[in-house]
């Protein structure tokens, strides 16, 4: 499976009309997600960026949908990043589900601050080398981020219902350790972490999400 996603700067005072755009033709979307062989696409928003994510399995991906919808994309965002300019900074697919209805997903966004994207991914790699080989059941699964011009973040991330529970003491201390050193090379555009800064981000938005998943 290809997973890949983009990124776009909303128009100054579209969002709405992009919103009411999409809702309007989500089953024209879904159409041609279809016709393309894509599966699991949405769209995402926080602030003024626009998020777009999807996955396939034959040739024609993310970029043929975007270009299906180019013009009407370019009356209300301006693109940030296309499929293949955005990094891939890390990933755990693990065990995914067929089945959307037993996952959550989390979608979150960061900017990075000045120079900070090789540290980010390197941060991130130490993960994927402490996993190594081993395949995860949960409680993340079909997790992805990337980044756009070594700035933006954008993660996609399922999480299984079956492994939801209140954090153990030592979680939630692993967590704010983490996030904590994070905030040394990004700041948050979503609330992710807000519970830990005391600060007010807005919660993603989703703005569309493919018929079926």
């Amino acid at each position: 499976m290809i997973r890949e996603s983009a990124m776009y700067r909303i128009r100054e005072g579209q969002k709405n009309t992009l919103i009411n755009v999409l809702w309007s033709g989500s089953r024209y979307v879904d159409e041609k997600c279809a016709s393309l062989g894509i599966q699991n696409a949405s769209a995402w928003s926080v602030g003024e960026y626009l998020y777009l994510y999807a996955e396939h399995e034959g040739e024609k991906g993310l970029n043929a949908l975007i270009g299906a919808f180019d013009y009407e994309l370019g009356l209300y965002a301006e693109k940030i990043a296309s499929p293949d300019e955005m990094q891939l900074m890390y990933h755990d697919i693990g065990v995914v589900r067929a089945d959307k209805s037993l996952i959550r997903r989390r979608v979150f966004a960061t900017v990075l601050k000045d120079g900070c994207a090789a540290e980010y991914k390197a941060r991130h790699q130490k993960l994927i080398d402490a996993r190594g080989d081993k395949i995860s059941d949960g409680p993340e699964t079909n997790f992805t981020i990337r980044c756009a011009r070594e700035k933006y973040i954008f993660g996609y991330c399922e999480l299984v219902k079956s492994y939801d529970h209140e954090m153990t003491p030592e979680e939630k201390q692993a967590t704010v350790a983490w996030e904590t050193r994070q905030l040394e090379i990004m700041d948050w555009l979503t609330d992710d972490v807000d519970w830990i800064t005391g600060e007010k981000h807005e919660k993603m938005q989703l703005l569309y999400l493919q018929r079926g998943y």
